[in-house]
């Protein structure tokens, strides 16, 4: 299951179907055929595909936007948007997705459907008209669930040049959003490992920009208030995403 959405804004330039010619008069000599209906604007799709490389970190519905330069998903030492911040600390991709839409320079968004669990995989699909291939990204973010606040994903991947059955495989790093404390405490983890609160509107982080994330320091590495067990601790890389474009 997934959930595609294309800008508005840009499917205005494509026109919309032609209206039939009506009245009841078809034995009329005079009444004109319908006018056919104009050819469907040509599509071009690609398939993503995000792997859980971690071993107890749980990654939340990946959100996957098209897009071209101009837009981007985070920026390293820059402020989280409001999407980022509620995604990063709660795992919830639709206020991203919406920030997303409201950008001239995105083409449309698709969400993955579920959460990935350690070395499970997800594939969305997502489309684009053919004229908007020249200079045409793809971004990926999704949460390490049982964290404060850390991502993961791909950022302005060119497949611009892309033909049916070209695709890359890249790997990526975790990064904090920096809008989030990591205290490691269950109230503020919304995963399994937690079960605590979500997005918070409070940043609490006195970074409040995207870095590297340092990692998970854990109870069992000495930090008494953390609830996060060795089994959490991750490495980089966190993830893969394969790119490919089907049609």
């Amino acid at each position: 299951m997934l959930i595609i959405s294309h800008n508005p804004a840009r499917l205005l330039a494509i026109g919309v179907t032609a209206l039939l010619a009506g009245g009841c008069g078809s034995d009329n000599p005079q009444t004109p055929p319908p006018a056919p209906s104009p050819p469907l604007p040509a599509m071009a799709s690609f398939e993503v595909t995000t792997t859980n490389l971690t071993n107890s970190q749980p990654l939340s519905p990946v959100a996957v936007v098209a897009h071209q330069a101009g837009y981007s998903v985070f920026g390293i030492g820059t402020a989280a948007t409001a999407g980022l911040e509620t995604l990063a600390e709660g795992g919830d991709n639709s206020v991203l997705i919406a920030e997303a839409m409201a950008d001239i320079m995105v083409m449309a968004t698709a969400s993955g459907a579920a959460p990935i669990g350690p070395a499970g995989s997800e594939t969305i699909t997502i489309q684009v008209l053919e004229s908007e291939l020249p200079g045409l990204t793809i971004s990926t973010s999704t949460m390490l669930v049982n964290t404060n606040d850390a991502i993961t994903g791909v950022n302005g991947v060119d497949v611009g040049s892309f033909a049916a059955g070209d695709s890359v495989n890249l790997r990526s790093i975790a990064y904090d959003a920096g809008t989030e404390a990591n205290t490691e405490a269950a109230a503020h983890i919304p995963g399994p490992a937690g079960g605590g609160e979500g997005f918070n509107t409070a940043r609490d982080d006195l970074a409040d920009q995207v870095a590297m994330h340092s990692g998970v320091v854990s109870q069992d590495d000495g930090k008494a208030t953390s609830d996060l067990t060795g089994q959490h601790r991750f490495d980089n890389p966190v993830a893969t995403t394969r790119i490919a474009r089907i049609n």
